[in-house]
Protein backbone atom coordinates (compact mmCIF):
# COMPACT_ATOMS: atom_id res chain seq x y z
CA UNK A 1 0.00 0.00 0.00
CA UNK A 2 2.77 2.41 0.94
CA UNK A 3 4.70 1.49 -2.19
CA UNK A 4 1.73 2.27 -4.44
CA UNK A 5 1.07 5.59 -2.71
CA UNK A 6 4.76 6.49 -3.05
CA UNK A 7 4.62 5.65 -6.78
CA UNK A 8 1.56 7.87 -7.22
CA UNK A 9 3.26 10.78 -5.48
CA UNK A 10 6.35 10.24 -7.59
CA UNK A 11 4.23 10.33 -10.77
CA UNK A 12 2.52 13.52 -9.65
CA UNK A 13 5.87 15.15 -8.89
CA UNK A 14 7.28 14.15 -12.27
CA UNK A 15 4.11 15.41 -13.97
CA UNK A 16 4.45 18.92 -12.49
CA UNK A 17 7.33 19.97 -14.79
CA UNK A 18 5.36 18.80 -17.83
CA UNK A 19 2.39 20.91 -16.73
CA UNK A 20 4.62 23.91 -16.24
CA UNK A 21 6.09 23.40 -19.69
CA UNK A 22 2.58 23.13 -21.12
CA UNK A 23 1.44 26.38 -19.52
CA UNK A 24 4.62 28.15 -20.57
CA UNK A 25 4.08 27.00 -24.15
CA UNK A 26 0.51 28.31 -24.07
CA UNK A 27 1.66 31.63 -22.63
CA UNK A 28 4.40 31.90 -25.27
CA UNK A 29 1.86 31.22 -28.01
CA UNK A 30 -0.50 33.89 -26.65
CA UNK A 31 2.32 36.44 -26.48
CA UNK A 32 3.33 35.65 -30.05
CA UNK A 33 -0.28 35.87 -31.27
CA UNK A 34 -0.84 39.20 -29.50
CA UNK A 35 2.33 40.65 -31.02
CA UNK A 36 1.30 39.48 -34.47
CA UNK A 37 -2.45 40.35 -34.43
CA UNK A 38 -2.76 42.64 -31.43
CA UNK A 39 -4.52 45.38 -33.40
CA UNK A 40 -7.17 42.95 -34.65
CA UNK A 41 -7.84 41.61 -31.16
CA UNK A 42 -8.10 45.19 -29.90
CA UNK A 43 -10.74 45.94 -32.54
CA UNK A 44 -12.75 42.84 -31.60
CA UNK A 45 -12.50 43.49 -27.85
CA UNK A 46 -15.40 46.05 -27.60
CA UNK A 47 -17.75 43.72 -29.46
CA UNK A 48 -16.80 40.76 -27.26
CA UNK A 49 -17.15 42.85 -24.09
CA UNK A 50 -20.53 44.16 -25.21
CA UNK A 51 -21.71 40.67 -26.03
CA UNK A 52 -20.69 39.40 -22.59
CA UNK A 53 -22.20 42.37 -20.75
CA UNK A 54 -25.52 42.51 -22.60
CA UNK A 55 -26.06 38.82 -23.45
CA UNK A 56 -24.34 36.56 -20.93
CA UNK A 57 -24.42 38.51 -17.68
CA UNK A 58 -28.21 39.12 -17.88
CA UNK A 59 -28.72 35.35 -18.05
CA UNK A 60 -28.47 35.34 -14.28
CA UNK A 61 -31.92 36.93 -14.28
CA UNK A 62 -33.40 33.65 -15.53
CA UNK A 63 -33.42 32.58 -11.88
CA UNK A 64 -36.55 34.65 -11.25
CA UNK A 65 -38.53 32.26 -13.45
CA UNK A 66 -38.23 29.79 -10.57
CA UNK A 67 -39.01 32.34 -7.85
CA UNK A 68 -41.79 34.59 -6.65
CA UNK A 69 -39.82 37.68 -7.52
CA UNK A 70 -40.03 40.76 -5.34
CA UNK A 71 -38.35 43.98 -6.46
CA UNK A 72 -37.55 44.95 -2.86
CA UNK A 73 -36.07 41.58 -1.91
CA UNK A 74 -34.11 41.18 -5.13
CA UNK A 75 -32.94 38.10 -7.00
CA UNK A 76 -31.42 36.10 -4.19
CA UNK A 77 -33.79 36.90 -1.31
CA UNK A 78 -37.02 36.31 -3.23
CA UNK A 79 -38.77 33.07 -2.20
CA UNK A 80 -38.51 30.01 -4.43
CA UNK A 81 -41.58 29.00 -6.43
CA UNK A 82 -40.19 25.98 -8.24
CA UNK A 83 -42.11 25.20 -11.44
CA UNK A 84 -45.23 27.04 -10.33
CA UNK A 85 -44.84 29.81 -12.93
CA UNK A 86 -44.49 27.28 -15.75
CA UNK A 87 -47.54 25.39 -14.55
CA UNK A 88 -49.51 28.64 -14.40
CA UNK A 89 -48.78 29.35 -18.06
CA UNK A 90 -49.70 25.85 -19.19
CA UNK A 91 -53.03 26.16 -17.37
CA UNK A 92 -53.66 29.73 -18.58
CA UNK A 93 -56.72 29.92 -20.90
CA UNK A 94 -54.81 32.34 -23.18
CA UNK A 95 -51.74 30.10 -23.50
CA UNK A 96 -53.10 28.02 -26.38
CA UNK A 97 -54.14 31.14 -28.29
CA UNK A 98 -50.78 32.92 -28.04
CA UNK A 99 -48.82 29.76 -28.91
CA UNK A 100 -51.06 29.07 -31.90
CA UNK A 101 -50.81 32.67 -33.15
CA UNK A 102 -47.02 32.64 -32.74
CA UNK A 103 -46.56 29.37 -34.62
CA UNK A 104 -48.89 30.35 -37.46
CA UNK A 105 -47.36 33.80 -37.89
CA UNK A 106 -43.82 32.39 -37.77
CA UNK A 107 -44.63 29.54 -40.14
CA UNK A 108 -46.31 31.80 -42.70
CA UNK A 109 -43.43 34.28 -42.46
CA UNK A 110 -40.95 31.49 -43.20
CA UNK A 111 -43.13 29.98 -45.94
CA UNK A 112 -43.75 33.21 -47.85
CA UNK A 113 -40.72 35.25 -46.80
CA UNK A 114 -37.80 32.85 -47.18
CA UNK A 115 -37.76 32.35 -50.95
CA UNK A 116 -38.25 35.94 -52.34
CA UNK A 117 -34.59 36.91 -51.62
CA UNK A 118 -33.48 33.79 -53.49
CA UNK A 119 -35.60 34.73 -56.52
CA UNK A 120 -34.36 38.32 -56.41
CA UNK A 121 -30.74 37.17 -56.28
CA UNK A 122 -31.29 34.90 -59.29
CA UNK A 123 -32.93 37.71 -61.27
CA UNK A 124 -30.21 40.22 -60.40
CA UNK A 125 -27.56 37.67 -61.35
CA UNK A 126 -29.07 37.41 -64.83
CA UNK A 127 -28.75 41.14 -65.50
CA UNK A 128 -25.99 41.80 -67.99
CA UNK A 129 -25.80 45.54 -67.30
CA UNK A 130 -23.73 46.19 -64.18
CA UNK A 131 -25.19 49.69 -63.87
CA UNK A 132 -28.78 48.44 -63.81
CA UNK A 133 -27.78 45.71 -61.39
CA UNK A 134 -26.36 48.25 -58.94
CA UNK A 135 -29.43 50.47 -59.26
CA UNK A 136 -31.86 47.63 -58.55
CA UNK A 137 -29.70 46.39 -55.68
CA UNK A 138 -29.63 49.84 -54.08
CA UNK A 139 -33.40 50.24 -54.42
CA UNK A 140 -34.07 46.82 -52.91
CA UNK A 141 -31.64 47.44 -50.00
CA UNK A 142 -33.14 50.76 -48.90
CA UNK A 143 -36.21 49.44 -47.00
CA UNK A 144 -33.95 47.44 -44.66
CA UNK A 145 -32.54 50.68 -43.24
CA UNK A 146 -35.98 52.11 -42.44
CA UNK A 147 -36.90 51.69 -38.76
CA UNK A 148 -39.77 49.34 -38.02
CA UNK A 149 -41.80 52.08 -36.37
CA UNK A 150 -41.42 54.20 -39.52
CA UNK A 151 -42.53 51.28 -41.70
CA UNK A 152 -45.64 50.78 -39.58
CA UNK A 153 -46.30 54.53 -39.73
CA UNK A 154 -46.11 54.42 -43.53
CA UNK A 155 -48.54 51.49 -43.57
CA UNK A 156 -51.00 53.39 -41.40
CA UNK A 157 -50.75 56.43 -43.66
CA UNK A 158 -51.49 54.28 -46.70
CA UNK A 159 -54.03 51.85 -45.25
CA UNK A 160 -55.59 53.86 -42.44
CA UNK A 161 -59.18 55.07 -42.34
CA UNK A 162 -58.20 58.26 -44.20
CA UNK A 163 -55.28 56.69 -46.04
CA UNK A 164 -54.61 56.72 -49.76
CA UNK A 165 -55.95 53.20 -50.34
CA UNK A 166 -59.31 53.86 -48.66
CA UNK A 167 -59.63 57.20 -50.47
CA UNK A 168 -59.16 55.39 -53.78
CA UNK A 169 -61.74 52.78 -52.76
CA UNK A 170 -64.23 55.51 -51.95
CA UNK A 171 -63.56 57.26 -55.25
CA UNK A 172 -64.47 54.12 -57.21
CA UNK A 173 -67.60 53.52 -55.15
CA UNK A 174 -66.38 50.84 -52.73
CA UNK A 175 -66.61 50.75 -48.96
CA UNK A 176 -63.45 51.64 -47.02
CA UNK A 177 -61.70 48.77 -45.25
CA UNK A 178 -60.49 48.89 -41.65
CA UNK A 179 -57.23 47.07 -42.31
CA UNK A 180 -55.89 47.43 -38.78
CA UNK A 181 -59.09 46.49 -36.95
CA UNK A 182 -60.01 43.29 -38.81
CA UNK A 183 -58.30 40.03 -37.98
CA UNK A 184 -58.18 38.68 -41.53
CA UNK A 185 -55.73 41.38 -42.64
CA UNK A 186 -53.22 41.27 -39.79
CA UNK A 187 -51.05 38.36 -40.98
CA UNK A 188 -51.01 39.63 -44.56
CA UNK A 189 -49.89 43.09 -43.43
CA UNK A 190 -47.20 41.66 -41.16
CA UNK A 191 -45.78 39.20 -43.71
CA UNK A 192 -46.08 41.54 -46.70
CA UNK A 193 -44.29 44.39 -44.96
CA UNK A 194 -41.59 41.97 -43.80
CA UNK A 195 -40.99 40.75 -47.36
CA UNK A 196 -40.79 44.32 -48.69
CA UNK A 197 -38.41 45.37 -45.95
CA UNK A 198 -36.09 42.35 -46.05
CA UNK A 199 -36.04 41.03 -49.62
CA UNK A 200 -33.12 43.17 -50.80
CA UNK A 201 -30.98 42.75 -47.71
CA UNK A 202 -31.67 39.02 -47.61
CA UNK A 203 -30.41 38.60 -51.17
CA UNK A 204 -26.87 39.79 -50.33
CA UNK A 205 -25.59 36.41 -49.16
CA UNK A 206 -27.18 34.64 -52.12
CA UNK A 207 -25.52 37.06 -54.53
CA UNK A 208 -22.22 36.38 -52.79
CA UNK A 209 -22.78 32.65 -53.26
CA UNK A 210 -23.59 33.18 -56.95
CA UNK A 211 -20.40 35.19 -57.45
CA UNK A 212 -18.39 32.18 -56.29
CA UNK A 213 -19.69 29.90 -59.06
CA UNK A 214 -17.19 29.16 -61.80
CA UNK A 215 -18.16 31.20 -64.93
CA UNK A 216 -16.93 28.37 -67.11
CA UNK A 217 -19.95 26.34 -66.04
CA UNK A 218 -22.27 28.95 -67.53
CA UNK A 219 -20.18 29.14 -70.70
CA UNK A 220 -20.23 25.35 -71.12
CA UNK A 221 -24.00 25.19 -70.57
CA UNK A 222 -24.51 28.03 -73.07
CA UNK A 223 -22.48 26.11 -75.67
CA UNK A 224 -24.66 23.07 -75.00
CA UNK A 225 -27.78 25.10 -75.77
CA UNK A 226 -29.13 25.59 -72.25
CA UNK A 227 -31.42 28.60 -71.85
CA UNK A 228 -31.39 30.96 -68.87
CA UNK A 229 -33.97 29.00 -66.92
CA UNK A 230 -31.98 25.78 -67.25
CA UNK A 231 -28.77 27.54 -66.26
CA UNK A 232 -30.48 28.90 -63.13
CA UNK A 233 -31.98 25.51 -62.29
CA UNK A 234 -28.92 23.35 -62.91
CA UNK A 235 -26.04 25.72 -62.04
CA UNK A 236 -27.15 28.72 -59.99
CA UNK A 237 -29.46 26.95 -57.55
CA UNK A 238 -27.07 24.06 -56.80
CA UNK A 239 -24.31 26.62 -56.25
CA UNK A 240 -26.53 28.49 -53.78
CA UNK A 241 -27.74 25.36 -51.99
CA UNK A 242 -25.19 25.38 -49.13
CA UNK A 243 -26.04 29.02 -48.36
CA UNK A 244 -29.77 28.33 -48.63
CA UNK A 245 -29.45 25.41 -46.22
CA UNK A 246 -27.54 27.36 -43.58
CA UNK A 247 -29.90 30.34 -43.74
CA UNK A 248 -32.94 28.08 -43.57
CA UNK A 249 -31.59 26.46 -40.41
CA UNK A 250 -30.95 29.89 -38.87
CA UNK A 251 -34.45 31.09 -39.79
CA UNK A 252 -36.16 27.93 -38.55
CA UNK A 253 -36.15 29.17 -34.95
CA UNK A 254 -38.02 32.30 -36.09
CA UNK A 255 -41.14 30.16 -36.30
CA UNK A 256 -41.61 30.66 -32.58
CA UNK A 257 -39.24 33.58 -31.99
CA UNK A 258 -40.81 36.15 -34.31
CA UNK A 259 -39.90 39.31 -32.42
CA UNK A 260 -41.90 41.96 -30.64
CA UNK A 261 -41.74 45.43 -32.15
CA UNK A 262 -43.75 45.11 -35.36
CA UNK A 263 -46.38 42.82 -33.84
CA UNK A 264 -46.86 45.25 -30.96
CA UNK A 265 -47.15 48.25 -33.28
CA UNK A 266 -49.63 46.55 -35.62
CA UNK A 267 -51.82 44.80 -33.05
CA UNK A 268 -54.61 46.13 -30.86
CA UNK A 269 -57.28 44.51 -28.65
CA UNK A 270 -59.63 44.20 -31.64
CA UNK A 271 -57.32 41.66 -33.34
CA UNK A 272 -55.89 39.84 -30.33
CA UNK A 273 -57.48 36.63 -31.60
CA UNK A 274 -54.77 36.47 -34.31
CA UNK A 275 -52.27 39.17 -33.29
CA UNK A 276 -51.55 38.26 -29.69
CA UNK A 277 -48.27 36.31 -29.72
CA UNK A 278 -45.93 35.08 -26.98
CA UNK A 279 -43.78 38.20 -27.11
CA UNK A 280 -46.66 40.66 -26.68
CA UNK A 281 -48.21 38.43 -24.03
CA UNK A 282 -44.95 38.42 -22.06
CA UNK A 283 -44.79 42.21 -22.36
CA UNK A 284 -48.27 42.67 -20.93
CA UNK A 285 -47.77 40.22 -18.07
CA UNK A 286 -44.23 41.31 -17.26
CA UNK A 287 -44.17 45.08 -17.81
CA UNK A 288 -47.80 46.16 -17.53
CA UNK A 289 -49.00 43.66 -14.90
CA UNK A 290 -45.53 43.52 -13.26
CA UNK A 291 -45.62 39.76 -12.92
CA UNK A 292 -41.91 39.42 -13.67
CA UNK A 293 -41.51 35.80 -12.60
CA UNK A 294 -44.38 34.60 -14.77
CA UNK A 295 -43.19 36.59 -17.80
CA UNK A 296 -39.63 35.29 -17.39
CA UNK A 297 -40.88 31.72 -17.21
CA UNK A 298 -42.86 32.15 -20.44
CA UNK A 299 -39.89 33.79 -22.15
CA UNK A 300 -37.60 30.99 -21.00
CA UNK A 301 -39.93 28.35 -22.42
CA UNK A 302 -40.07 30.29 -25.69
CA UNK A 303 -36.26 30.41 -25.89
CA UNK A 304 -35.93 26.70 -25.16
CA UNK A 305 -38.54 25.90 -27.84
CA UNK A 306 -36.66 28.07 -30.36
CA UNK A 307 -33.41 26.24 -29.60
CA UNK A 308 -35.11 22.85 -30.00
CA UNK A 309 -36.50 23.86 -33.38
CA UNK A 310 -33.03 25.02 -34.44
CA UNK A 311 -31.53 21.74 -33.25
CA UNK A 312 -34.12 19.63 -35.10
CA UNK A 313 -33.61 21.63 -38.31
CA UNK A 314 -29.85 21.16 -38.05
CA UNK A 315 -30.18 17.41 -37.44
CA UNK A 316 -32.61 17.09 -40.36
CA UNK A 317 -30.13 18.88 -42.63
CA UNK A 318 -27.35 16.54 -41.52
CA UNK A 319 -29.60 13.52 -42.07
CA UNK A 320 -30.18 14.64 -45.66
CA UNK A 321 -26.38 14.96 -46.10
CA UNK A 322 -26.61 18.71 -46.54
CA UNK A 323 -24.64 21.43 -44.80
CA UNK A 324 -25.26 22.04 -41.10
CA UNK A 325 -24.25 24.49 -38.39
CA UNK A 326 -22.55 21.81 -36.27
Amino acid sequence: MLISERKNTDLMETDIPHRRQGWSAVWAFLQKELRRNGNLYLMVLPAVAGFIIFHYLPMYGIIIAFKKFDLILGYDASPWAGLRNFQSFLSDPFALRVVKNTLLLGFYSLLFGFWPPIVLALLLNELTSKRLKKIFQSISYLPHFIATVVVVGMMMELLGANGAVNLILQQIGLEPIAFFNQSQYFRSLYIGSGIWQGIGWGSILYLAALSGIDPELYEASYMDGANRFRRMWHISLPGMLPTITILFILHASDIINIGFEKVYLLSNPAIYDVGDVIQTYVYRRGIIDRDFSYATAVGLMNSVAAFLILYVANRASRAMKQNSLW
